[in-house]
């Protein structure tokens, strides 16, 4: 078993049996696991952030209307299919949020788009794993209140990785 497969299990466990899980009880009763992408090594990036000076705090709207700051950290850039994309890291008091919006959005994946913790490697580079990439708790139930994509975080790429959209 992957490292992926293994992370994938635990997560759909947790989800099925935790009182923490963002699933409703009723949600849970018949919850067999989160739809997932394939695998795919090539959405598995290490990257070269540039920063942003000033790192300039935003309030980014969530779900429930609410607001949430973050500092713009900087931006990325990598290819996709052949296709280059760019993408802002936002930093907060808990670590490295990137959040967004592929092409696949509405259809494969959540609307509202997906999360990422990219892993800081030292200096600028970050470990940035599309197969990690998750919906955020708000795709589950309404309970809960999510930061929104920034439009600098809406690509016109597919990234066919990760969670896809819950099916519930």
């Amino acid at each position: 078993m992957s490292e992926l497969t293994g992370f994938r299990k635990e997560k759909d466990k947790y989800f099925a049996t935790s009182l923490d899980s963002p699933l409703t009880r009723e949600q849970r009763k018949d919850f067999k696991g989160l739809d997932y992408f394939p695998e795919a090594p090539q959405l598995r990036f290490e990257v070269e952030v540039e920063r942003f000076d000033p790192m300039d705090e935003i309030e980014i709207q969530t779900s429930t209307g609410d607001t949430q700051a973050y500092r713009r950290f900087g931006r990325f850039r990598f290819q996709v299919d052949g296709q280059e994309a760019e993408l802002t890291i936002y930093a907060a008091s808990y670590g490295f949020f990137l959040p967004f919006v592929d092409s696949l959005s509405g259809k494969e994946t959540y609307p509202a788009g997906r999360y990422l913790e990219p892993e800081p490697l030292g200096g600028d580079k970050f470990l940035v794993d599309f197969n990690l990439a998750y919906n955020p708790y708000c795709a589950y139930n309404e309970r809960w209140s999510c930061p929104l994509t920034p439009f600098e975080n809406r690509l016109k790429v597919p990234i066919r990785a990760g969670e896809k959209v819950f099916g519930h």
